[in-house]
């Protein structure tokens, strides 16, 4: 492998949000890319619920700043899938609630956001409103909420974006091979038998990461976690610009296109590699979504999606050049913020890999 700087070539490893976002990046400034990804079931690009609202959330520092950067960069993301044809990720800016029984929840919340406004291009108005305006925005929602309106929020198709990144990286001439990647001990990755040659490697395969980087001896700070998420069915209801709600907890609700309400999710740190839907999961999910939105109670249940997040062991992700393994790259451990960041990211890291000065 090559390093950084040099490489004309690259096989990225996983193509989930972190990994078609690399690809794309990589393709349209002209490096020949080969993606490679094994299909395991669970991939959490394809079950997150793609909320695009960083700017209520507790974190701060480092993660924060990169969190909200990633939320402004989607515009340019879509301008340049539209310029090689991909008119559509599932995006889709329907507003954001932020809603608690307590008015000092909402206080401290509105209080965090105004203090970021100045800086986040994409937030738009945010306003306080009441029970009756919050129920409007969102119907099933219940009474007695304080609730902060933030119209910059917004909400993407984890799987429609997976798509387009992918589609967007072959009209500029990536190649795409399915299989499970090995690394040798001499670090030459293979799919079976054959030898797959490139300047340099991206291993972004999510919470498998490590078990693609354990031949070289070496490993990141990412661990599976199990995220179950629930899709719901309002028949006959036009759900396509209801915002998206936060009620200041793990849990949310996000509305779709087709008469659906996705909600969720479970955060089961030390999963492993289960990628079941269990009964008590289950439970969680819908228990938590019917005391924000009882209206919710009579919905259809179309399908539970799991996905295993990439679960860093810090805040941040693990994104650059492996330490002891030139032109080898990770790009992994975004956790729950995967549909938000991966795609700044995945732009950010093949920068670093063609080098200053690229176009």
């Amino acid at each position: 492998m090559s390093g950084a700087g040099t490489a004309s070539s690259v096989l990225v490893i996983g193509s989930g949000v972190a990994g078609a976002a690399t690809a794309f990046a990589l393709a349209r400034r002209g490096i020949a890319v080969t993606v490679a990804d094994a299909g395991l079931t669970g991939r959490a690009t394809d079950a997150g619920a793609g909320i695009i609202q960083p700017w209520s959330s507790v974190a701060d520092g480092d993660f924060y700043e990169l969190y909200s950067a990633s939320a402004d960069y989607y515009p340019e993301l879509i301008q340049r899938l539209a310029e090689v044809g991909v008119d559509d990720i599932g995006f889709r800016r329907s507003g954001a609630l932020i809603v608690n029984r307590e008015a000092s929840v909402v206080d401290a919340a509105e209080e965090r956001i105004a203090a970021r406004a100045p800086q986040a291009r994409t937030i738009g108005v945010v306003r306080r409103i009441d029970a009756a305006s919050a129920r409007d925005l969102f119907p099933p929602l219940g009474d007695g909420f304080h609730a902060l309106h933030i119209a910059g929020g917004a909400r993407v198709d984890g799987r429609a974006l997976r798509a387009g990144l992918l589609a967007g990286a072959q009209a500029h001439g990536a190649q795409r091979v399915d299989g499970t990647v090995f690394l040798g001990a001499d670090g030459v990755p293979r799919i079976e038998e054959r030898e797959l040659h490139a300047d340099a490697l991206v291993v972004a395969a999510g919470a498998w990461t490590n078990r693609v980087l354990d031949r070289l001896g070496a490993r990141v700070p990412v661990e599976p976690q199990r995220g179950q998420i629930t899709h719901l069915r309002l028949d006959g209801v036009d759900t396509r610009d209801w915002p998206s709600v936060h009620p200041v907890a793990p849990h949310y609700l996000v509305a779709f296109d087709d008469s659906r309400v996705v909600v969720g999710a479970t955060r089961e740190t030390g999963s492993g590699f289960d990628a079941r839907v269990t009964a008590a999961g289950q439970q969680q999910v819908l228990a938590d979504a019917l005391s924000v939105a009882p209206g919710l109670a009579d919905a259809t249940v179309i399908e539970t999606r799991v996905g295993l997040r990439p679960l860093p062991e810090g805040e941040l992700p693990s994104v650059g050049e492996l330490e002891g393994h030139p032109g080898v790259y990770v790009n992994a451990g975004f956790g729950a913020a995967g549909l938000t960041m991966g795609p700044l990211v995945g732009d950010l890291l093949a920068e670093q890999i063609v080098g200053a000065g690229a176009a």
